[in-house]
């Protein structure tokens, strides 16, 4: 692949060096990563997205590699994105995901992606939608994408994949019961991985019991619950086949998902680009002046975003009619 080709033109060629260097960008928030994203973006939406998530020691991992292998095995081509947890000494994945996916690392129909959260809440890093529209624009199939596994809160999972799996593991019978309010209610499809250890049956039937407490449509999907047990690869057939079948259930929501997707992508940028005005626009030190402020009961949190939006604005009305804003 030449290099002289422009980044977007490599990735969209599925060039793994260029898609790494494409994921580098868009972590660090460079420049160069929202414009590949805007020159790469029309000719994405074809990757069917799979989301996976669950409580820390699960054995999403393990699930992720053997799902991969049998993608793989049916032709399909697999991008995977494992968020882990931030290294507090060099911000990056801490677990490094990529070392339980190795039988795949010489696979050119597979990329694999180890992503730090970044200190981001909802199992999710920031940048997990990006990562994996440049994942769609070269070309994988499916985009596999395994959250950190943090607990209730590892909701994000639904605003980013077609379809959301929830792994859990026997001896999580309360956990059920505190994930209930959480995650619980997201999933699409319930895996009881590591099947073979007691206490297996007890949390499959836990499981079908909070769902006939929810209410299902002569035509709504009912989640299956499936037992797994990853490193054999048992049930992991069985567990793609539920995935095409949702597939093909959901294939006309599909589209209205996928709008979800993005409502909630631009909120959420125009939150964090918003907030980076705000930083850039006000004072050094100003921002904590004022939380102070507020702190100290000298003013309302109401009144000092009233004020701080006025400020940003005008700042910027006269950056505008002095010439464009840096």
């Amino acid at each position: 692949m030449t290099s002289t080709l422009p980044l977007a033109e490599r990735v969209l060629a599925g060039d793994p060096r260029s898609i790494a260097r494409a994921i580098s960008l868009i972590e660090d928030e460079a420049p160069a990563g929202a414009d590949l994203i805007r020159n790469i973006y029309p000719s994405t939406g074809r990757a069917y997205l799979i989301g996976v998530t669950g409580p820390p020691g699960a054995g999403k991992s393990t699930l992720v590699d053997r799902l991969t292998t049998e993608l793989r095995r049916g032709g399909q081509t697999v991008g995977i994105i494992a968020v882990d947890p931030t290294s507090p000494f060099t911000g990056g994945a801490l677990l490094g995901d990529r070392v339980r996916m190795g039988a795949h690392f010489g696979d050119e129909g597979v990329f694999i992606r180890s992503m730090a959260t970044r200190g981001h809440l909802g199992g999710l890093a920031r940048a997990t939608s990006d990562v994996a529209l440049v994942l769609d624009a070269a070309g994988k199939g499916v985009v596999i994408i395994e959250t950190v596994g943090v607990g209730q809160d590892e909701v994000d999972i639904v605003r980013a994949a077609d379809i959301s799996v929830l792994v859990l593991v026997p001896g999580a019978g309360d956990e059920v019961q505190a994930l209930k309010a959480g995650i619980m209610e997201i999933a699409d499809i319930f895996v009881v991985n590591k099947a073979d250890r007691e206490g297996a049956d007890r949390l499959v039937q836990s499981v079908s019991a909070m769902l006939t407490l929810q209410t299902f449509g002569s035509g709504d999907w009912r989640p299956p619950i499936l037992k797994t047990e990853a490193p054999a690869g048992t049930g992991v057939p069985e567990l793609l086949q539920e995935i095409q079948k949702f597939r093909a259930h959901s294939a006309d929501a599909r589209a209205s998902r996928q709008r979800i997707r993005q409502e909630f992508r631009l909120h959420d940028l125009l939150s964090h680009r918003f907030l980076r005005l705000v930083e850039e626009t006000l004072p050094a030190g100003e921002l904590q002046h004022i939380i102070d402020g507020i702190a100290s009961r000298r003013i309302d949190p109401y009144s000092a975003a009233a004020d701080i939006i006025r400020r940003v604005v005008s700042c910027r009305a006269g950056s505008a009619e002095g010439g464009p804003a840096t």
